[in-house]
């Protein structure tokens, strides 16, 4: 591939075939709500505050920030285990940490955009991947289309997962990220700041993952396990998140891997050098306890449980294609980890 080939991101294919039908997403923060799934929750005691908070209209970081002010403390003081959409209402945990003196009662903290549900001490801070997954409840209005078509995929999804794509944003405006990492990787420009280059490595690595995952769509392997796949716990194959060592596949999974790494030489030889140890993703996402609903005519609501690390886009987008009022780009922004 040439420089110019990761400007945008690629169309990569469904699963199932199109319904043909569109619907509006989160034309109202209430449409797409979000409750975090702990890994634990908090013992009584320790040197980190827990807050279980819900926000409406304010993204992870903000809440964050307005916390560290409210407690005195710095933002690097404040945990939480996973991003989660501003257009939405969403519940989650944050940690903050406050080993001496009294404990504030930040339940009393007004804000319009959040507010603390309860508070506990803990022994530990919370930290990104701390949390089993998310439940999501989803309403889709205005939806057009044929009813038996999405219901067709609805049933699919249901009963076979969907491809377990890194969503959109992982990648920054039209893929943006994944240029600066290969300008990074291919020392072009210099990359002092920690965090922005490990979200530069982090979309390179998704690219290049999603792109193993395409090939196996458009190869009419989906849902398929290919001689030499490495299967994860669940007994699921798995996809390579590229990095330093031997891939491990053999056989026909090792040759399409290696396959697209060819493609992408220059992507997973910077990876390689910039000292990622190769890792392995589910190929296949698969939601849990999902049900869905037709209130009326033209809307539809679902709701589902994915593990961490999983996107609702993955879902959404197998089912019909969605559009965001005020936000043009259809089928994006559900950024929830």
């Amino acid at each position: 591939m040439t420089d110019a080939q990761y400007t945008t991101l690629p169309q990569w294919p469904n699963a199932y075939p199109a319904s043909g039908a569109s619907a509006v997403l989160k034309l109202l923060n209430e449409d797409f709500t979000v409750t975090e799934l702990p890994l634990q929750l908090p013992s009584g005691e320790g040197e980190h505050i827990w807050l279980d908070i819900e926000k409406n209209g304010a993204n992870t970081a903000f809440v964050a920030q307005q916390l560290a002010e409210a407690a005195g403390v710095q933002e690097r003081d404040v945990g939480y285990a996973g991003l989660k959409d501003r257009h939405a209402i969403t519940r989650q945990w944050f940690s903050i940490y406050l080993p001496k003196g009294e404990t504030p009662d930040l339940t009393l903290l007004q804000h319009p955009e959040f507010k603390v549900l309860s508070q506990s001490r803990h022994v530990k801070k919370l930290r990104p991947g701390d949390l089993q997954g998310n439940r999501f409840r989803i309403v889709l209005r205005d939806v057009t289309g044929d009813r038996d078509a999405i219901e067709a995929n609805l049933r699919a999804v249901a009963s076979h997962g969907v491809p377990n794509y890194f969503g959109a944003q992982r990648f920054g405006h039209d893929g943006g990220n994944v240029m600066q990492g290969l300008a990074m990787l291919a020392r072009k420009i210099r990359v002092r700041n920690p965090k922005m280059k490990g979200i530069y490595l982090s979309a390179v690595r998704s690219f290049v993952f999603n792109e193993v995952l395409a090939l196996r769509i458009q190869q009419g392997l989906w849902g398929k396990t290919l001689p030499g796949d490495v299967m994860d716990e669940a007994g699921r194959p798995t996809g390579p998140l590229w990095g330093r060592g031997r891939v491990i596949t053999t056989d026909q999974a090792q040759a399409l891997e290696n396959g697209v790494a060819g493609r992408h030489a220059i992507l997973c030889d910077g990876m390689e050098h910039a000292g990622l140890d190769q890792e392995r993703r589910a190929l296949v996402a698969s939601p849990a306890e999902m049900s869905w609903e037709w209130p009326q005519a033209n809307q539809l609501v679902l709701t589902f449980s994915l593990p961490a690390g999983t996107y609702a886009t993955s879902v959404l987008n197998e089912i019909l294609r969605t559009t965001e009022p005020g936000r043009l780009r259809a089928s994006e922004s559900v950024a929830v980890e």
